[in-house]
């Protein structure tokens, strides 16, 4: 009896010393994934600072640039990665191939909406687009989707747009710039959810299929004597390559993000951006802000808030971990 004893407490002190192994390791993952989604999101609320030091060089440019260099360093990180299977990652069907010419094509868009806006003294309204993205994405998955809102969900879009319609009455200027990086991005989103390719793989392919677009884009500029870039300027030519890896290294952060950490914790933290990005306008650049920008701003933030706790509210009834 006392050998069996001993076995039994032997099997329960492994058990415990293998649970608690598995909590380390859980703890160390989550915490892996948060660090990531943090270095992702950092990146992207801070990118105005970046694309600032290019700002004597036009818009079109920057994104030709960002586009070249970010499928060089895409092809690259491929081959690191998957070696010689990466041919066969990136293999695709002619109807995914069309869907990421049209998503290629979105985000390109959005891409040279928010370096014009950095380039013109507008971050303000690039803190506004991303603040307003996640209730565009709600329409559209109603219209898209057909997915349902609740009440206060639907309050919520309602304050968004009597928010966006508020600004362009009082302040006399129609938010361009903020809708069209909303859209753009919720558009995009659309479109990649409808395709079964991952973050990497899928901006390989809508780089790859710009690339030409680009080259001949930058071949004009050069025609026209427009064209900024001289690689005898070591700095410049430095910065242009760099957008390549301002738009590669989030990506793999976020990628390492997501797998690790909840959908919730995510969904709170992509606030960040808009967020560190709407205090470099306001605090940093010196970019005006009104009572009317702050009644705008208010209608969004508290739309938000309510779409936040529709959601949490919803994920608690339906017993899904928050």
């Amino acid at each position: 009896m006392r050998r069996r004893g001993r076995a039994v407490r032997a099997s329960v002190a492994v058990f415990a010393e293998a649970g608690r192994e598995t909590t380390v390791t859980d703890r160390r993952e989550e915490l892996l994934g948060f660090l990531a989604a943090l270095g992702a999101f950092g990146v992207w609320g801070l990118a105005p600072l970046y694309f600032k030091l290019l700002g004597h060089v036009r818009a079109d440019e920057i994104i030709a640039h960002r586009v070249i260099w970010s499928l060089l360093f895409l092809a690259l990180l491929l081959l690191l990665r998957d070696g010689r299977r990466a041919l066969k990652r990136l293999h695709v069907s002619r109807r995914v191939l069309t869907a990421l010419a049209i998503s290629g094509t979105l985000i390109a868009v959005n891409w040279l909406t928010f370096v014009y806006a950095v380039n013109t003294g507008r971050v303000l309204s690039t803190s506004l687009g991303y603040f307003i993205n996640p209730l565009v994405n709600v329409v559209l998955g109603m219209i898209v989707f057909r997915e349902t809102l609740g009440r206060l969900q639907s309050a919520a879009v309602v304050l968004a747009a009597v928010g966006t319609v508020y600004m362009t009455v009082r302040v006399g200027q129609f938010p361009w710039i903020a809708l069209t990086l909303a859209g753009s991005f919720a558009a995009y989103s659309v479109v990649r959810k409808k395709t079964d390719v991952g973050p990497i793989v899928g901006l390989f392919w809508e780089t790859l299929i710009l690339a030409p677009l680009a080259l001949v884009w930058l071949y004009g500029l050069a025609g026209r004597l427009q064209l900024e870039f001289d690689p005898a300027d070591i700095a410049e030519t430095a910065l242009l390559i760099g957008t390549g890896l301002i738009t590669l290294v989030p990506l793999v952060l976020f990628a390492a993000g997501v797998r690790r950490l909840r959908l919730s914790t995510i969904g709170i933290m992509q606030y960040l951006a808009p967020s560190m990005t709407f205090c470099l306008a306001v605090f940093l650049f010196g970019e005006p802000f009104t009572v009317d920008h702050a009644i705008t701003f208010g209608c969004i933030w508290t739309a938000l808030v309510m779409f936040s706790w529709a959601g949490w509210s919803q994920a608690r009834r339906a017993r899904i971990p928050v």
